[in-house]
């Protein structure tokens, strides 16, 4: 059966509730990077992005969650699966834990494995991929950690500060 539910996380819907976490994640500048943002998002944006998150995965295409430690409805991170694609049965995975201080603690661990469960055992897809900045060597361990593979390197694929970088792209096949 599938849980939602960790030791110490759940993860849970949005919920109009989530507006000012979500405004505070996506305009942090620095985590652009990882979020492929490049610019600002509004509070009418994201109170209409939030109106429509009951879409189910099928008609969005992805699906946001909220990561929240047991016992509290407060998220503290953000999780997706994007570009879902039932066809091929796979879809893109991505994780932010906002604060600094909850990073590298196993949030994050606990809520990327509560996510595969979910993307192979409730959606039956057959593969997750993720696109890593190279640089970002926490990212890539945590990935790597769950047997996310390296499947191939974008070349100067992300601009930053005028120069361009690599992005990695690893995948996990049921």
């Amino acid at each position: 059966m599938v849980t939602l539910k960790g030791d110490a996380v759940y993860l849970r819907a949005l919920e109009p509730d989530d507006l000012e976490f979500v405004y505070r994640v996506e305009n942090d500048e620095t985590i652009w990077e990882v979020s492929n943002t490049q610019t600002p998002y509004s509070r009418f944006l994201i109170r209409q992005y939030l109106e429509n998150a009951h879409q189910d995965i099928y008609e969005a295409k992805q699906l946001r969650l909220a990561i929240c430690r047991n016992g509290s409805f407060d998220a503290i991170g953000l999780i997706d699966l994007f570009d879902f694609d039932p066809v091929n049965q796979r879809a893109g995975v991505g994780i932010i834990i906002s604060e600094k201080s909850n990073r590298n603690s196993g949030l994050g661990k606990e809520s990327l494995g509560l996510l595969i469960e979910y993307a192979f055992q409730k959606l039956q897809l057959h593969q997750l991929y993720a696109n890593i900045d190279i640089a970002n060597v926490a990212s890539i361990s945590l990935f790597t950690n769950f047997g996310f593979q390296l499947a191939g390197v974008k070349k100067d694929w992300i601009r930053k500060n005028n120069s361009y970088t690599d992005e990695a792209l690893y995948q996990l096949i049921r």
